[in-house]
C-alpha cells in the first residue's frame, strides 16, 4: 500500500497496459460483459516498448516484436535492426536469450542483457545476464558462477560488472572473467545491495548498489532484518500437507529492519560505514553518489517519518554532516526530486514548505536561493533536469487536481513557467538525455493512452501509438462519459467527485447507486486518467441501470498539505464520514434511490468500506470491501506510522480506525474478499474481520482466493471475481 511519491503521475506503463488474451464468447459491440472485458482482445492497448534514448538525443532504441534490439530515429521514424535475435545465443550453442531489460554501456559498444528472470515480492528482479559485445559480436554471461543475480550494472568505463547474488556483492572482470565479493555476511537476515520486503513495499526502493562515478568505489545499503519477527502464510493447494510460507514483516509498533550505508573498493577489502547518527531507528531513504566519486548523499528520516534529513558523507572516512532538514507536524514524503546543480555548488529540491509541493534550488549550505514555481497547485515529480539548457521538466496541477500536464521552467528562476501539454487530461512525459525530445503519454477518462512524440519546447513531432482498434471498440460501446463535479460537506469542505450515468438516463426515474472509494493518503480516483478494466467494469454496471461515483475523501492528493494531513493520527475517521456525508448527498437527488446506495473499494478502499459500512446509521444497503485492512496493528510499520505513529503512541487513534471494533454497527449486507497469498495487507485482516462480525452476530459474505496475492489475479481469476461482484451488487443492491 505504497504511497504515491508527489502524487506521481501516471507511469507509462500503466497507461499503456495490455489486456489479457481473446475470448470465445461474443457480445454486441455496444455492450459491455465480463468476457470482453477481462478475457478478451477488444481493448487490448498497444504499448510502446520501453526504451532508451542514445548519447545523441537523437535516437533511441526498444525490443522489436520479434525480439530484435531495433534503433529508431526519433524525427523520422526510420529504424534499424541493431542487435538481431538470432544472434543472442549464448557461448556453447542452444536457444537465443530473450532481451526483459538491457543497459548500454557509456560508449555504447556493449549492452548488458538481463533475461530468464523470476519474481522478487512485486516484480522479476532475480535472473541472469549477459554481455553482448557489439564490435566482437560475442555473448558472454557476466560470471561462470552458479546462482542467480540481481542488479548487474556496467562500471562507468564498462569494464566490469557489478551484481547481487545471495544478498552479498559481487564485482566481475569482463576481460579476464575474473570475480571479486565485496561483501560475506548475506543471507537470510542480512540483505547486501537489495532490500527486505518493507523497504521495497513503502519506500520503493529494489536496486540496492550504486556504481562510484569514476568506476573505483560501490555504496550500498547492508539492511538487517534478524529483528523483524516473521509473519506466516498457508499453502494449501499443492501439496497434501499445509505448507508455511515465511515473511519476515514488521507490523505496527513492532521492531523494523535496520539500515546502513557503506563504501568498499572495487577490488573488495574493508567496507567503510557511512555515519547515519545513533539512531538505530532511523529509516535511509535515499542514496545516491553526490557530484563526486568522494562524497554520498543520504537521505535520512527519522521512524515517524515526520523529519528527512540530507546528509553528505565522506565515502573515505565516512563521516557525514547534515546539508539541511525537512519536517512537518505530520509526516514528510520521501521523493526523487533531489538533483545537483552548478557543480554541486547548487541543488533542486521539491518543498511543502508553503503548504504546496513546489521546486526550489538550494545552496550547498542548505539555504534557500530561489524558488522556481509556486502557487495553490502542486509539482507532482520532477521528469528531467536539462543543466545544459538551462530548464526543469516536471508535471503538475496547475490545471486542477484532476488533471495532469507537463511544464518546464528555468533553472535560474527567470521568466514563468511553461506549460507543453495542452489536451486535456494525463500526461507523462520521457525527456531525452540531451533534452531534445520528449515523450508524452497522455489520457483521459474516456481515452486509452496516446502516445506524441515533441520537441522540448512542446512542438509535436509525430504520433508514436495511437490505439485506434480500442478507441474504435470504445466509441462503439452504448455508454455515457463521466462527469466531473463537486459535492459541499457540511463544513465546506468541496470533495471532488465523478459520476458514470446510464446511455440511456432518465432524470425523472430513480436509480441505484455504487460508490467506488480508495481515498488514501495522497491518492485520487477523481483523476481524469484511462482508468482500465477497472473502469470498463462500472461503465458494464451502468449498463445494467447502475449509476456509479467516486468520491475523493479529505487526505487524498493534489489539494495542498491542508486536506491531505487532515488525517494525520486519524486514518479512517474523516476517509468513512466523507464517504457518509458523500452517500446523504447522493440520497437527497431526484434521480437516486436513497435505499438502494452501496460502497465498494481494494485495498484502502476496502479498508474505507469496512470504516463506511461500520460507523452508526451509515447509509449503505451494501458493500465490498476487498483485501481490507481490519486493524492499523496488523499492518507494516513503515505506511502505518508515517501516518499513525505508533499503537503505543497513538492506541486512540488505531482504536476508532479499526473496523474490527465497530462490527456490531453493520446493518447493510456486506461482501468481503481476499487472496489467501496476500503478502501485503495479509489475509489475517480478513479474518480478523469476520471473527468481529461473527461475535456480534452480523451476517455477511465472503469470498476467499486461495495463494492469491493482494492483486487477486493470474489465469482466470480476474474473470471470475468481476462475476462473482457483478453477480452480488445485483442481487444485493
Amino acid at each position: 500500500m505504497r504511497t504515491p511519491v508527489r502524487h506521481a503521475a501516471v507511469a507509462l506503463a500503466a497507461l499503456l497496459a495490455a489486456a489479457p488474451a481473446p475470448a470465445q464468447q461474443q457480445t454486441p459491440p455496444s455492450q459491455l460483459s465480463i468476457e470482453r472485458i477481462f478475457a478478451s482482445a477488444d481493448f487490448r492497448l498497444q504499448g510502446l516498448p520501453a526504451i532508451q534514448w542514445m548519447r545523441d538525443g537523437q535516437r533511441y532504441t526498444f525490443v522489436g516484436d520479434n525480439g530484435d534490439l531495433m534503433v529508431e530515429d526519433a524525427a523520422s521514424g526510420r529504424r534499424e535492426v541493431m542487435v538481431a535475435a538470432s544472434a543472442l545465443v549464448p557461448q556453447g550453442g542452444g536457444q537465443p536469450i530473450d532481451i526483459e531489460e538491457y543497459e548500454w554501456s557509456g560508449d555504447e559498444r556493449k549492452l548488458l542483457i538481463f533475461t530468464n528472470s523470476q519474481r522478487v515480492w512485486r516484480t522479476n528482479t532475480r535472473g541472469k545476464y549477459y554481455v553482448w559485445d557489439l564490435d566482437r559480436r560475442t555473448l558472454s554471461p557476466i560470471t561462470a558462477q552458479d546462482g542467480w543475480q540481481m542488479f548487474a550494472k556496467l562500471s562507468p568505463d564498462g569494464t566490469r560488472v557489478g551484481f547481487v547474488r545471495d544478498n552479498d556483492l559481487y564485482v566481475a572482470d569482463l576481460a579476464t572473467g575474473r570475480e571479486t565479493r565485496l561483501t560475506n555476511d548475506g543471507g537470510e537476515q542480512i540483505i547486501n545491495g537489495t532490500f527486505d520486503w518493507v523497504y521495497e513495499e513503502e519506500l520503493g526502493l529494489q536496486d540496492g548498489w550504486r556504481w562510484s562515478p569514476d568506476g573505483q568505489r560501490i555504496a550500498f545499503w547492508r539492511i538487517d532484518q534478524s529483528a523483524v519477527r516473521t509473519f506466516y502464510m498457508i499453502q494449501e493447494t499443492d501439496s497434501l500437507y499445509s505448507q508455511p510460507v515465511a515473511l519476515r514483516y514488521p507490523k505496527a509498533g513492532s521492531p523494523n529492519p535496520t539500515a546502513k550505508i557503506g563504501v568498499v573498493s572495487v577490488g573488495g577489502g574493508q567496507t567503510t560505514w557511512m555515519d547515519t547518527g545513533g539512531d538505530p531507528e532511523v529509516l535511509l531513504a535515499r542514496m545516491e553518489w553526490a557530484d563526486s566519486p568522494t562524497e554520498v548523499v543520504i537521505q535520512r528520516t527519522n521512524r515517524i517519518q515526520n523529519r528527512i534529513d540530507v546528509l553528505l558523507a565522506d565515502a573515505s572516512t565516512g563521516r557525514s554532516r547534515v546539508l539541511f532538514t525537512e519536517s512537518d507536524a505530520a509526516w514528510v514524503d520521501v521523493g526523487d526530486d533531489f538533483h545537483w546543480l552548478n557543480d554541486g555548488r547548487q541543488f533542486l529540491w521539491s518543498s511543502e514548505r508553503d503548504g504546496w509541493n513546489h521546486l526550489y534550488v538550494y545552496n550547498r549550505d542548505g539555504s534557500v536561493a530561489r524558488q522556481l514555481t509556486r502557487g495553490e497547485w502542486e509539482v507532482t515529480r520532477v521528469m528531467a533536469v536539462d543543466e545544459r539548457g538551462g530548464w526543469v521538466y516536471f508535471g503538475a496541477t496547475e490545471e486542477g487536481p484532476a488533471e495532469r500536464h507537463v511544464y518546464r521552467v528555468r533553472l535560474n528562476g527567470r521568466g514563468g513557467i511553461e506549460q507543453l501539454s495542452r489536451e486535456a487530461g494525463t500526461h507523462s512525459a520521457a525527456v531525452s538525455p540531451a533534452g531534445t525530445y520528449y515523450l508524452d503519454a497522455y489520457s483521459t477518462i474516456t481515452t486509452p493512452a496516446v502516445t506524441r512524440l515533441h520537441r522540448a519546447d512542446g512542438t509535436a513531432v509525430r504520433t508514436l501509438v495511437e490505439n485506434a482498434p480500442a478507441r474504435q471498440a470504445l466509441a462503439a460501446l452504448s455508454v455515457s462519459a463521466p462527469e466531473f463535479f463537486t459535492i459541499r460537506t457540511q463544513d465546506g469542505t468541496d470533495l471532488n467527485a465523478w459520476m458514470i450515468k446510464p446511455a440511456d438516463f432518465d432524470p425523472s426515474r430513480r436509480y441505484p447507486v455504487l460508490m467506488y472509494v480508495y481515498g488514501g493518503p495522497g491518492s485520487q480516483t477523481v483523476l481524469n486518467a484511462w482508468g482500465g478494466s477497472r473502469y470498463l467494469w462500472h461503465q458494464s454496471l451502468a449498463q445494467r441501470g447502475y449509476i456509479v461515483v467516486s468520491v475523493d475523501n479529505r487526505g487524498t492528493g493534489a489539494r495542498g498539505s491542508r486536506f491531505e494531513k487532515s488525517v494525520y493520527m486519524k486514518l479512517g475517521q474523516y476517509e468513512a464520514a466523507d464517504q457518509i456525508e458523500a452517500a446523504g448527498w447522493l440520497a437527497r437527488q431526484p434521480y437516486v434511490d436513497a435505499g438502494r446506495i452501496g460502497i465498494w473499494g481494494w485495498s484502502y478502499g476496502g479498508y474505507t468500506t469496512a470504516m463506511a459500512m461500520t460507523r452508526p446509521g451509515a447509509p449503505f444497503k451494501a458493500g465490498i470491501a476487498v483485501a481490507p485492512v481490519a486493524d492499523w496493528g496488523l499492518y507494516d510499520s513503515f505506511y502505518t506510522e508515517r501516518f499513525m505513529r505508533t499503537p503505543q503512541e497513538n492506541p486512540e487513534g488505531y482504536r476508532l480506525g479499526a473496523p474490527v471494533n465497530a462490527a456490531a454497527n453493520l446493518r447493510g449486507r456486506m461482501l468481503i474478499v481476499h487472496g489467501t497469498g496476500d503478502d501485503n495487507v495479509h489475509f489475517q485482516n480478513s479474518v480478523r474481520l469476520a471473527n468481529a462480525l461473527q461475535a456480534a452476530n452480523k451476517q455477511f459474505q465472503f469470498m476467499a482466493y486461495p495463494n492469491r496475492t493482494h492483486s487477486i489475479s493470474g489465469g482466470p481469476t480476474s474473470a471470475h471475481l468481476f462475476t462473482m461482484l457483478t453477480d452480488w451488487i445485483v442481487q444485493n443492491l
